[in-house]
């Protein structure tokens, strides 16, 4: 008989995601632990799911598993995840890509009518009981320039081309959306001033690496339109936050809508919290009803091509950290 696919779960106790492992699939065994010690004596794994252990325990918890052959971490992020152990180790890695992408592409299109419709200025005249009328924008007819145009991005261009804004999208490599029917124009990341110079408002959704750290510089913040609304979704240090604050006290950006920060969480006294023309998120976005099941759906999916012997999807290109 062919021994089981044992997979080793780094989740925390009471995880709301672990109730979709109490009955594994046929010839797949689960072994539960928080600390990797807990693990110490449960079979060698063939795969680990990391549930936002972090870089400490998923480390410790790969030096006990040296016949590993898959990781897959539940987030989509993997800042927290590609730590030198998980790049050196031959294991091929893959996440959460695609459980989030809607929720968040939501919350952008959110974020631009908050700003379009103003509806601060709505909900404080309400407060007031103040009856003055005022015009506002449309998102149609406005170029919206995508800072990263995967998964989080495309989904965010799905949603915006039907109410006839226009894309402009940035990525690491073009041609893999020459063709893309969403999009008016791809550039790489050299010609980043150049989009955000065109750009009506502007979606950052990046993930964190040491070539996207701070991609988004003062120089990047100065060539954004006075009239331009920046919203992040992706990782907070991609973008200078001094510089994005700078920005906004001074009035060289219309607004930001912000789900994630240099810093969680995002410490008193902070800028951000008292400025009138950012829209915050405290980095929930995307929990959306069923959002940690959908992504423990995404891993059961991965987990059956992998007891399988098929090829895993969405690959993670560790040196790439993405």
């Amino acid at each position: 008989m062919t021994p089981p696919v044992v997979v080793w779960v780094l989740a925390r106790p009471g995880d709301p995601g672990l109730h979709l492992l109490e009955r594994p699939p046929e010839a797949v065994r689960f072994v539960v632990g928080w600390e990797p010690e807990e693990l110490d004596g449960a079979p060698a794994p063939d795969a680990l799911l990391d549930c936002w252990a972090g870089p400490t325990r998923i480390a410790a918890a790969l030096r006990r598993a040296p016949g590993l052959r898959w990781i897959h971490a539940r987030s989509a992020g993997l800042d927290r995840v590609l730590v030198p152990e998980v790049v050196a180790h031959p294991a091929v890695v893959t996440n959460g890509r695609g459980a989030f992408s809607p929720a968040l592409a939501e919350f952008v299109l959110a974020a631009l009518l908050f700003f379009a419709k103003d509806l601060r200025r709505l909900v404080a005249q309400q407060a007031a009981a103040a009856w003055s009328p005022f015009d506002m924008e449309r998102l149609e007819g406005r170029t919206v320039g995508i800072v990263g145009y995967g998964d989080i991005g495309r989904a965010v261009a799905a949603r915006l081309r039907p109410l006839g804004a226009h894309v402009l999208a940035l990525r690491r490599r073009p041609e893999r959306s020459s063709e893309d029917p969403l999009v008016r124009e791809t550039v790489p990341p050299e010609r980043l001033r150049d989009l955000l110079a065109r750009s009506d408002d502007v979606v950052v959704t990046l993930p964190l690496t040491p070539s996207t750290r701070g991609l988004v510089s003062r120089d990047a913040v100065a060539a954004m339109k006075r009239t331009a609304v920046l919203v992040n979704v992706g990782r907070g240090p991609v973008v200078d936050e001094p510089a994005l604050v700078e920005a906004l006290e001074e009035g060289r950006i219309r607004g930001a809508a912000l789900d994630v920060f240099e810093t969680e969480p995002l410490p008193a006294g902070h800028a951000f919290w008292r400025l009138p023309n950012v829209l915050l998120s405290p980095h929930c976005a995307d929990h959306a009803p069923g959002w940690v099941d959908e992504s423990m759906r995404v891993f059961l999916r991965q987990l059956l091509r992998f007891r399988n012997g098929e090829p895993l999807l969405d690959v993670v290109d560790k040196a790439a950290g993405y």
